[in-house]
């Protein structure tokens, strides 16, 4: 199941977007659909990082003990 969606683009991102829909004969839902596929990947990630580096509970090594523990 999908859901139709109305989005406003800046007039340079709307031209290389149908720009990059021409030249990979893809329509332009597809590749924003990747993007934003990619986006909150991305955005999740960065979100897990964040809880890590705030977690006072998480223990932090010093780049030579990573070193030592994985034999470099």
């Amino acid at each position: 199941m999908s859901t139709a969606l109305s989005v406003r683009l800046p007039e340079k991102l709307a031209k290389e977007l149908e720009q990059l829909s021409g030249e990979t004969e893809r329509p332009k839902s597809f590749h924003i659909q990747k993007a934003l596929e990619m986006y909150l990947e991305g955005r999740a990630d960065m979100q897990i990082a964040l809880d890590r580096l705030n977690d006072p509970t998480d223990s932090i090594i010093t780049a030579d003990d990573m070193r030592k523990q994985l034999g470099l």
